[in-house]
Formats: structure tokens, sequence, C-alpha cells
């Protein structure tokens, strides 16, 4: 009986054209081999299982051919190929970091490293799992590997670069090796099913390779136990039910179902999947990559994403036809957050239960949105309506004095109402049946005719402010000027203290106390800091601004100058001793004292 070799061994690639899945690697080699100008030293990083080993033996057997091919490619006939073939070369030694990770290991390869070939032109070390020598021994290493001799060639494998030192590394030319794609593990899985005789499903040998995640040494092992679990008969079903995968026609279903908001069958087919031993969490991330391959499936600019075989590509694309986008976006995101709450959650299939019965309702839900923001819109238009063909006779009564004066603009309506009345004493005009109808103007009264209490604070500049805007008296404007005469603090200070006395005659204390607290300070560009010590003080500055702007500037012929509120952060505290200074600490207190004083204008006197 002979002896069985696995398929990752027997059908290992012997050339740089049969790797498969790395043609960006294969033909960078070929070429610096072609072109002469190989570095002294590779490394080779990648996940498992994607041809590192491989091609780092492939390097080491085709640089030191005698007779090299017109594609570049090792020959296989001459001495050094059959020795290399025959694992009798003396200049191709290989070293196993994973167990020779020591100083002393190091030292006596650089001791073989010193003595040249006797035959070939090359001595190549290959140095698998590179990562796992120790960093004493990666030290004694660095002079060899960045100056060797002319004859040696290091090639460094490893999964996890990141564990390599820098400064090896720096000393390298870096391949990163690519996990190889679904259709290249499945096309040579089909190869070799072929060279072995064993009848095969294109959707059993995608399921395979799919995974395998990347690895072509993974999938080769797979494909063994699978042709002896089979027998040679590689069917979908038997994949299915030797690698513990969930079928994809499960999902099919479940989909239909969700679109048909069958919550029942939703419940029951995942009753039947918990029933086969799968775990909730690895059916509902299933789930959620159905629903994204559906989303893909889509767009046929994004159906080369799907990395299954033709069948189930198939029926992606007629199953994305029948399903709307905003629905499988809605379940995405639900399935999506049932997987982050799956581990924490006490009731595992609760959890994957109610995700699923949200899936069933997400089209009741929309509707049941749109009709109710419908409903919302219908009672507003309705409520607008409603205000709009409000009977005058309702107006006159709700306010007389208002309609009293808008009767020269009124609807017909009214005006043929007030004609009918008696004691009308103004009579419609011909044209003012044809007017449209305008809104009553906003009459704002002042606050000293509206008892408005000591919980409403500032109204009365906000209805100085409303009633004012509508007025003929425009607010205070600056003085315009193009002058801009040099002046020092002392003359600055001087014009303060004359305004300040002047609002103080005028009786404006809450300003004059605001003007005698702190001195100003002049900046440059004419730019003046006034200390306030509170919000209060702040927006009377801001207030009284233009006033004062407008006297300093004709007075000292400089219209550059400008004044900024700066607000003490840490207001020193002294006690107050005029009556201003008094009366200005209980404003800060309660800012109502002072609308109190100005509604019935008081004064200190």
């Amino acid at each position: 009986m002979d002896s069985f070799i696995v398929s990752a061994r027997k059908y290992r690639p012997a050339t740089f054209e049969t790797v498969v899945g790395q043609q960006h690697i294969t033909g960078t080699l070929k070429n610096a081999i072609k072109n002469n100008q190989l570095a002294q030293a590779f490394l080779f990083c990648g996940p498992r299982g994607v041809g590192k080993t491989t091609c780092a033996r492939i390097l080491a057997k085709t640089i030191n051919c005698e007779n090299l091919t017109s594609e570049v490619e090792a020959c296989g006939t001459c001495d050094s190929c059959k020795a290399f073939q025959n694992g009798s070369s003396f200049n191709v030694h290989e070293l196993d970091a994973a167990s020779n990770n020591s100083v002393e290991d190091i030292r006596s390869l650089i001791e073989q490293v010193r003595i040249p070939p006797q035959t070939g032109r090359y001595k190549i070390y290959i140095i698998d799992e590179v990562h796992m020598l120790s960093a004493q021994a990666f030290n004694a290493f660095l002079k060899t590997l960045e100056e060797p001799p002319a004859y040696a060639k290091f090639i460094l494998a490893t999964t996890e670069k990141h564990k390599i030192l820098p400064t090896i590394l720096s000393r390298c030319q870096i391949f990163d090796f690519n996990r190889i794609r679904v259709e290249d593990i499945a096309g040579h899985l089909e190869s070799i099913a072929q060279k072995e005789a064993v009848s095969y499903d294109q959707d059993g040998l995608h399921l395979i390779a799919q995974k395998a995640d990347g690895g072509l040494r993974d999938a080769l092992s797979m494909f063994d136990q699978l042709v002896s679990f089979s027998n040679k008969n590689l069917s979908y079903q038997a994949v299915i039910d030797n690698l513990n995968v969930l079928d994809y026609d499960y999902y099919f279903k479940l989909t239909q179902a969700i679109v048909d908001e069958d919550s029942s069958r939703c419940l029951l087919l995942f009753n039947e999947v918990l029933s086969k031993g799968f775990d909730g969490s690895h059916f509902i991330a299933g789930l959620a990559s159905h629903f994204r391959n559906l989303l893909v499936a889509k767009d046929m600019e994004t159906v080369k994403l799907l990395e299954v075989s033709k069948t189930i590509k198939d029926r992606y694309l007629s199953q994305a036809e029948k399903t709307s986008q905003g629905l499988l976006l809605s379940a995405l995101n639900i399935a999506n957050q049932c997987e982050i709450n799956y581990k924490t959650s006490r009731n595992q299939r609760l959890q994957v239960e109610l995700a699923l019965l949200k899936m069933c309702h997400i089209s009741s839900a929309v509707q049941l949105s749109r009709q109710s923001i419908m409903n919302e819109e219908s009672g507003e238009s309705a409520k607008k309506k409603t205000s709009i063909t409000k009977s005058p006779d309702q107006t006159e009564t709700s306010n007389p004095v208002t309609t009293a004066k808008q009767s020269p603009v009124a609807p017909p309506s009214s005006v043929a109402s007030s004609s009918e009345n008696k004691d009308s004493s103004v009579s419609p005009s011909p044209q003012s049946e044809v007017v449209p109808p305008t809104r009553p103007k906003l009459v704002i009264p002042k606050l000293t005719d509206i008892n408005l209490g000591s919980k409403i604070p500032n109204l009365n500049t906000v209805f100085d402010e409303k009633r004012d805007s509508g007025s003929k008296n425009k607010d205070p404007e600056y003085v315009q000027g193009t002058a801009e005469e040099p002046f020092g603090q002392e003359e600055f200070l001087k014009l303060w203290t004359e305004f300040s006395r002047t609002i103080k005659d005028q009786g404006k204390i809450s300003l004059f106390t605001l003007m005698t607290a702190n001195k100003p300070v002049l900046k440059e560009n004419y730019m003046v800091d006034v200390i306030v010590e509170n919000q209060i003080q702040q927006q009377l500055l801001v207030e009284s601004k233009i006033e004062i702007l407008n006297y300093i500037r004709q007075n000292l012929n400089n219209f550059k100058v400008d004044l900024i509120p700066v607000l003490q952060k840490s207001p020193t505290v002294r006690k107050p001793v005029t009556d201003a200074e008094k009366y200005q600490a209980m404003v800060a207190k309660n800012p109502m004292l002072d609308q109190l004083r100005k509604e019935f204008n008081l004064g200190f006197d």
C-alpha cells in the first residue's frame, strides 16, 4: 500500500508559474533574476498558507539553476535542480526559527555563511518564522545580514511582521503576500479534483474556498478530509455536512419570509437552524452577510464583490430584484445590533428572535410612520384653513379695536356686513371689494401700559426696540470721518471724565458708575479696553457705545477709536461707598431694580 501524501505537499508549486494568487510577487522575483538585481536579503510576510515558504524554495532553486528557461524558470533537469528536488543540495539551508531562536543558533549559521559554495553560484539560507528569534539573536544577526558575502542570500519568512526589529526590516526587501482569492482557490481545487478523479460540485468547491479564508493550505487540508468523507463524491451537501456550514438556502428562505412579513415562518426556520447544532451568533452573522450580499447584488458594478459560485450568484441577483434597498439596510442594521448585544444577553435565543420579528415588521413600521406624518400634516393644514376662513363677526367680537382700524382694507364679506349695519358711519368704497385681505398691523404697547409683574425681566428694552423699529425716529448713528490724529492715555482719560460728568447730569447713573468704576486702557491701533464687572454693564456699554464714541472721536479728531468691553474674570470686591456704587451693587443682585427706577423715573436726590 503506497503511503498517502497530502495534497498540500503533493501539489506544492515547483515553479513561479504554478504559484496560486501571488502574481505580483512572482513577477517581481522573475524580473530581479532576469536583470541580475537580486538583493542580499528578502522578507516574505503574510497570512498562513499563502505560499511564503514555497516561493522562498522556488527562488532558491531558480537562482542556482544552470539552465534557466526563457520564462525565467528553473529547468528541473540540471544537477543543482535535481539535488534540490531530492533534498540533497548543500547550497540551500533551511532554519526553523521557532525551535532555533537562540544566539548560539544564529552564531552557528554565521559560521556556515563564511564557507563559500562548492558548486553553484549562491548559498541560500531560508529562515522560517523569523519573528520567533530573540532580541539577542536578532542583534547577533544584524551585521551579517547587512554585509553578507556576495555568494550568500537570506530569505526570511514570517506571519507577524510587526514583531521583527526595525533594524532587520531596513536591511531586507519586503514582499507582502495577499490572501488568495476565493476564485483562485476554487480553480486550484478543481484542477486537483480532476487529476485525482474526484467528482465535485462547483458550489461545494466555492464553499471550501470561503471557509479557508484566503489560505490555500487550509483549503487543501479540507479538500482531503472531504474527499475521504464523501468517498470521492464532493457534493455541496457533503461539504456543508462535514464543515458544519449553514446552507445558503436557509438565508434565502428567511429573507423571503421577511419580505412576506411571515414572522411564524422566520421563527420556525431559526428553530430548525438551532436544532442542527448551530450557534445563534453564527446564524445572525451569516444573515448579516447575506443582507450585505443582496445589497451588493443590486448594482451591476458591485456584483463582482460576490465571492460565490455562479449558481449562488444567480440566486442573489434574483432575490435582490424582489427586495427593496431600504428593507435590506434596516434589516442589516437590526442584525448588526443583535450581533453586538448577543454575548451580553442572558436569553440569547430571545435576542435573535426579537431581531427577526423586528425585521418582519419593517415595512409595516415604515407605513405606520408615513401615515402618522400625513395625519399630522393634514391636521396642521386643517388648522391653517380654519384660521384663514374664520368669520369676520368672530374677529370683530374678539378684537373690536383692531377691526375698526383695519376696516378700509377688510375683505368683501366684512365690508358687506358693515354696510348692513345701520350704526356704521363709514361706507366702503367700490374698490375695497377687490382688495385682498391683509394681516392686521401689530400694535405693541409700551411697558408702562402693561402690568408685567416682577417675573418678566428686560421686556422694556425688547418692546422699545420693536416699537421703535417701525417708527420714523431712527437709531443714533456714528459720525463719519477719516481723521486719525494721535493722542495719549492722559488726553483720552480727560475726555472720558468730562463725558462721564455729562452723563451724570443727564441722570444716567448706571452708565456713570460704569465709566468711573475702572479706568479704561488705551491699546494699539486706538483700541480702548473698558473693564466691565458683569453682563449688565457689558450690555449697557454696548447700548451706549455710539454716544460715547461720537463725543470722543469728534473731540480727539480721530475716527479710528473703538471701545472693547473686557469682562473682569476675578473682579475685586470693594465695599460700595457712594450712593451710585451702592445702587450699582443692588442692581447687580437684582436687575429688576434698575427697570423699576426707569419705569417710575426715580433718582438719588
